[in-house]
């Protein structure tokens, strides 16, 4: 892909995963259960990963957190989402080298649980009460849901883009 293209391309993922971001933060929980969303947004870093590679997906992740959390965060925001993400990316980075692109539903689902792990690391840290990983099996079960639900839809996402030829290097 040219780089002028690449540069484009990572643009609007940035803005589509923003938008996502933005989007599913207004709207109620999906279950009552305190932390627990469907984390939509990780299609397009998984999507990224898959199609740009790690540097340019990383770029994408990055700017995602750093606008949603001026846009629909706090300080706090930024640091749950920011270590969990870092958790839940370096785990993306390792299994999509390992697991076949097929199978994308389960880097995305124990990305998601390494997610949930990172944003109760970082909850710790700040509120210095080890208790707080007693949360972790709910975190993780709905994690591991979500997960499956995000990758699913990243696979169908990469179909799509494969069978439309927007992606083809030469264009």
């Amino acid at each position: 892909m040219p780089k002028t293209k690449k540069m484009a391309f990572m643009a609007v993922l940035t803005a589509i995963a923003l938008g996502i971001f933005m989007l599913e933060a207004q709207l109620p929980s999906p279950v009552p259960v305190p932390g627990v969303k469907l984390g939509l947004a990780n299609v397009i870093t998984l999507a990224a990963i898959c199609i740009l590679g790690r540097g340019e997906a990383a770029a994408v992740l990055v700017m995602r957190i750093l606008l949603g959390a001026v846009f629909a965060g706090s300080p706090s925001t930024l640091l749950f989402s920011a270590v969990g993400s870092a958790v839940a990316y370096a785990l993306m980075c390792v299994l999509t080298a390992l697991i076949p692109r097929e199978r994308l539903y389960v880097t995305s689902a124990l990305a998601a649980v390494g997610h949930n792990a990172g944003q109760l690391l970082a909850c710790q840290l700040v509120v210095h009460t080890p208790g707080i990983w007693g949360y972790f099996p709910i975190l993780g079960a709905s994690g591991i849901i979500t997960g499956l639900f995000t990758g699913i839809a990243a696979k169908y996402l990469l179909r799509a883009l494969d069978r439309s030829g927007l992606l083809d290097a030469e264009k």
